[in-house]
């Protein structure tokens, strides 16, 4: 017989929620259209894939842990860092984890649980690479609104840059600055 699928459906439908919510810790910095979570879910994939090729370790483990770094926010919300400090506890990711793939197949709850724990706590080159293109990302993002006018974006690119950890991330990050948002069309164009 085969498995019920149903609650695998509802949480499908549950992360497509992730597709509209946004990214609030933009709106202190005045961005009045930040990314969605799942914007920045996507490229910090690639990035994790990039830093972990960079870095020897598995780029296909820690794409993966990327993807699934901010899937919870489909039950708790993006909350930004001075929010945090209003609501005491956090929730912890691995039980909203677990809350979210409750009744799913054994198998495929605990390939999304045991990927989430891995990525939280931090011990693995795979999950250190994931966690570098989460704060990667973030400056990355910072350093395009700051060329659409956000000059408060500034504290996210400093911040961001301060919490990496490879060797190839703070390469990358210095890469990026140093580049401009547009420096990847100007190669293109064959313009100096």
């Amino acid at each position: 017989m085969a498995e019920d699928l149903s609650k695998v459906a509802d949480f499908l439908f549950e992360t497509g929620t992730l597709k509209n919510a946004r990214r609030t810790g933009w709106w202190m910095a005045g961005v009045r259209d930040p990314e969605s979570i799942a914007e920045h879910s996507w490229r910090t994939s690639l990035l994790a894939s990039v830093i972990a090729s960079l870095e020897g370790a598995d780029p296909a483990r820690a794409a993966l842990m990327a993807v699934w770094h901010d899937s919870q926010e489909s039950r708790t919300g993006d909350v930004n860092h001075l929010g945090k400090k209003y609501m005491g506890q956090e929730a912890d990711p691995v039980q909203v984890t677990a809350d979210q793939t409750a009744g799913m197949p054994e198998s495929l709850a605990k390939s999304i649980q045991d990927t989430v724990a891995e990525y939280e706590a931090r011990q693995s080159p795979e999950a250190v690479c994931a966690r570098d293109a989460d704060k990667l990302e973030c400056l990355l993002q910072g350093i395009e609104y700051k060329a659409q006018g956000y000059e408060h974006a500034q504290r996210w690119i400093d911040n961001s840059r301060a919490r990496l950890v490879t060797d190839s991330a703070k390469r990358l990050a210095d890469e990026l600055l140093d580049r401009g948002s547009l420096g990847w069309l100007k190669t293109v164009m064959g313009e100096s």
